[in-house]
């Protein structure tokens, strides 16, 4: 075999092996990209966090509260019964801000009444308390009970520190809670279809 024979089947090998390589080497780039790359794109549970939410309410009695989650957040509907609405009127002297000014968590200019909702009847706010962020209890029932005032007409009780709250989601004066609940943004897509998460377009 003459010299030039051995170096051509030698330049044959040397590219025979080069082009393997460098395809393996690409495929194995790609195998290692595409995983990376799609760490980048959000899950879906991300995406369904901030998305809005639709709920039905056509089953919701008087007096009864539902929650759901918004934003990794609980979010409280509640129909008041007449009497529950009567008594927000009733508590405005006790509270720390009743017509919900301040600014630390802004309430819709839609909530900014005394029963801070659309629908009179049904409040819908974020279950977090302002203070450290524990999610106050129910405590629906008027009258005298532990940790609460003898006068209580009913509302939410933070029992980590104490802050209250009446159905409006208003925080009592002289309580660690510095605000009122956040009220999400949210409006009717029906009479009895709520969606949270998004104000209506003009």
């Amino acid at each position: 075999m003459s010299e030039a024979t051995v170096a051509a089947s030698v330049d044959n090998s040397r590219r025979t092996w080069l082009i393997t390589s460098a395809a393996m080497g690409g495929v194995g780039a790609a195998a290692v990209a595409v995983p990376f790359v799609s760490s980048f794109q959000p899950s879906e549970r991300a995406k369904a966090a901030g998305a809005a939410v639709e709920v039905d309410i056509s089953t919701l009695q008087p007096g009864e509260k539902r929650v759901v989650e918004w934003r990794g957040k609980p979010v409280w509907i509640m129909r008041r019964s007449p009497e529950q609405l009567a008594a927000l009127e009733k508590v405005e002297p006790q509270l720390a801000d009743p017509t919900s000014e301040r600014k630390a968590y802004p309430t819709p200019e839609y909530a900014k009444n005394r029963h801070r909702s659309i629908k009179p009847e049904v409040f819908v706010g974020v279950g977090i308390c302002t203070h450290l962020g524990c999610s106050p209890g129910d405590k629906f029932t008027p009258g005298p009970q532990p940790s609460l005032p003898d006068d209580w007409v009913g509302g939410f009780l933070c029992a980590c520190h104490g802050s209250t709250f009446d159905l409006a989601g208003r925080v009592f004066k002289n309580k660690p809670a510095p605000d009122n609940l956040e009220v999400p943004p949210h409006y009717y897509t029906s009479d009895t279809t709520l969606l949270i998460g998004e104000e209506k377009k003009a």
